[in-house]
């Protein structure tokens, strides 16, 4: 595991290992690639996509990708690599495209593991088509789920709602359906272990989901050691031999434990694009700005769409997707102003050589004494990316500045921020609630929520009143509250109110060099906040667990070592040692807000290795909206 516990990278090989028909890639380049099409649904896409470029698809051999449910056209000397799930409608499409005979060879991969009754579909219409001898190979990937970042996943993104916290909280769920849910969430986390190749200890709280969930999990995993000779953790599989001796620690808990965090306003920027933005598998869609007001008479501009990939290659974003949002601004505004000086330099070089007009390849033609402005041309690639960098995060950046200023969600970060450590408030929330210029309707009930699931007494009746009228008169709608309130009277009986740590927030002095005229972000009357490092519920018990301190929130946490084939679980020889590698999944739903403290907190811990994983990566917004249907009367 040492050094190895990088999901882009362990995913993106076996990706890789896939698209060259399930063999290593070759180290020497030289060697054109075979040329293929990649078939895949949109689980398969989800994926890809944020793995791999489609340059890096092409470098690979794939000229074309296309979705299995497309109308695909015959290219009949080409092999197809097919990425999808095994369902019914594509395993009957594959069966059509055998029966229609549209490539040279096909390699199926399933996503997850096929049944034996859908393999023996697949063989009866390869007979039937006469294409036994086409149908190359046919592997299960175990893929089956999405890697966000090196140290992030999620189960899915189609059809997330059917293992929603909406989905699992309902309150006329039936077994079969909750067994459905478990199942569904299980295979999953069997595919990402085996992709990892490590067997972890599994811990979880106790008479809830997610103990639902390690008790399948742990189920999954022994029934797969227990046969040796066809279990996926032993031998030559994909990545075994490349971990370290300690096995990871596997901590699964309910999105119940910390209900106030996925509504929190936020202030570090990779969770403020997910919060004000569309943002969804690290790819944000934006409408372009409409321009100037168009003169009368004339038809308004149709607005177009952008999108902008956030990726780990762009430095800038891997290095300050964590920052709180003014300390972003103000980097956004350096890069501006050191691009500025270089493109001046190059312009400079370039008219001084009388090379205004010419086209690059002809200036670097010409002789030595020209040294100096070949570098500056050479470098001139590297700059136009560089370019767009900063392009994309300057227009991520202002759309963001834009959400802040008109909604005031300073003023909402800071408020609760205060009420999730207990601080002293500095003006009173009916306030912020009947301000008609602080935020919507949504950023008033996200911030009424938090109080209500915060507080140690809950509000009387009357004052609980008097908000529900101050909420109404801001055209809240109530049925998130009626849920919450529900879910308050449970939790009371079960266990205490998770506790957030003393955060807090300081106010710094103004922006320095945001606030000079110059900038591309007029920051007045933005509050520049600096955040405190604390634990939030999800990190505190990680952090518990991890290092093996007694605490009564996790003494009472469950223990699986899927590897003792034999034993109760009270029998189990337990691991003594503090773990130097964790994987933290939150049944129900998780955000980057959470995801970020993990990742503050792993810093301040030398040599571990944290991941974090979620069943769907859900916004304020959404969560929102679930909670609404829950408590809908």
């Amino acid at each position: 595991f040492v050094g190895s516990l990088f999901l882009c990278c362990i995913s993106a090989v076996a990706l890789k290992r896939m698209l060259n028909f399930n063999a290593p890639p070759l180290k020497n380049t030289a060697a054109e690639p075979v040329w293929k099409v990649l078939i895949y649904d949109r689980f398969g896409q989800d994926i890809i996509s944020p793995l791999l470029s489609v340059k890096e698809l092409r470098d690979m051999g794939i000229t074309l990708h296309l979705l299995l449910h497309s109308d695909r056209d015959p290219i009949p000397d080409v092999p197809a690599i097919y990425f999808v799930m095994p369902t019914e409608e594509n395993i009957d499409r594959i069966c059509q495209d055998l029966r229609n005979q549209l490539y040279e060879s096909y390699y199926l991969n399933f996503i997850s593991a096929i049944s034996r009754s859908k393999l023996e579909d697949i063989a009866s219409a390869a007979l039937a088509a006469n294409a036994v001898t086409q149908v190359t190979k046919v592997f299960d990937q175990y893929l089956n789920f999405i890697t966000l970042e090196d140290d992030m996943f999620i189960l899915c993104h189609q059809n997330k709602e059917l293992i929603s916290y909406h989905a699992i909280n309902r309150a006329d769920i039936q077994d079969t359906d909750m067994e459905a849910i478990m199942d569904t969430i299980v295979d999953s986390l069997f595919c990402f272990f085996v992709t990892l190749g490590a067997v972890p200890i599994i811990r979880c709280p106790r008479g809830n989901a997610a103990e639902m969930v390690a008790v399948k999990l742990d189920k999954k995993l022994r029934e797969n050691l227990r046969d040796a000779r066809n279990s996926l953790f032993t031998g030559d599989s994909m990545t075994a031999g490349q971990f370290s001796f300690q096995r990871p620690l596997f901590v699964l808990v309910d999105r119940n434990v910390d209900m106030a965090t996925p509504l929190h306003h936020t202030w570090t920027y990779q969770a403020l694009i997910h919060d004000v933005l569309d943002f969804h598998l690290n790819r944000v869609v934006m409408e372009e700005g409409m321009g100037a007001e168009p003169s009368a008479g004339a038809r308004p501009k149709k607005k177009s769409r952008k999108t902008y990939d956030l990726t780990a290659a762009d430095k800038f974003w891997q290095k300050h997707k964590g920052s709180p949002f003014p300390e972003v601004a103000e980097s956004v505004q350096e890069e501006l102003d050191t691009y500025r000086a270089q493109e001046d330099e190059v312009k400079r070089l370039k008219s001084i050589m009388g090379l205004e007009g010419e086209d690059e390849g002809a200036i670097s033609m010409l002789s030595d004494n020209t040294a100096k402005l070949t570098s500056a041309v050479s470098s001139l690639p590297e700059l136009l990316e560089k370019k767009r960098l900063i392009d994309l995060h300057t227009n991520v950046a202002t759309a963001v500045l834009d959400h802040i200023k008109s909604r005031k969600l300073d003023v909402y970060f800071e408020f609760e921020e205060k009420l999730m450590s207990k601080s002293t408030l500095d003006k009173s929330l009916l306030d912020i609630i009947s301000d008609p210029d602080a935020g919507t309707p949504e950023d008033k009930m996200r911030l009424f929520l938090i109080y209500y699931i915060t507080a140690q007494q809950a509000p009387s009746e009357s004052d609980l009143e008097q908000y529900k009228k101050a909420l109404l008169d801001a055209v809240c709608d109530l049925s998130p509250l009626n849920y919450i309130k529900q879910w308050k009277a449970f939790t009371k009986m079960a266990a205490t109110p998770a506790n957030y740590g003393n955060s807090g927030v300081k106010p710094m002095g103004l922006f320095s060099r945001v606030m000079n005229t110059g900038s591309q972000f007029v920051m007045e009357g933005v509050k520049n906040l600096v955040l405190k490092q604390h634990n939030l519920p999800v990190t505190r018990i990680l952090d518990n667990l991890m290092e093996m301190k007694s605490h009564p929130e996790t003494d009472d946490y469950r223990y699986f070592d899927p590897k003792m084939l034999r034993g109760s679980e009270s029998s189990i020889p337990r691991n003594k040692n503090p773990f130097q590698e964790a994987i933290v999944f939150v049944v129900g739903g998780g955000n980057y807000i959470e995801y970020q403290n993990l990742v503050d907190y792993t810093k301040s811990k030398q040599g571990k290795k944290i991941v974090y994983g979620c069943s769907e990566l859900f916004n304020a917004s959404q969560f929102i909206k679930q909670l609404s249907q829950l408590g809908q009367k």
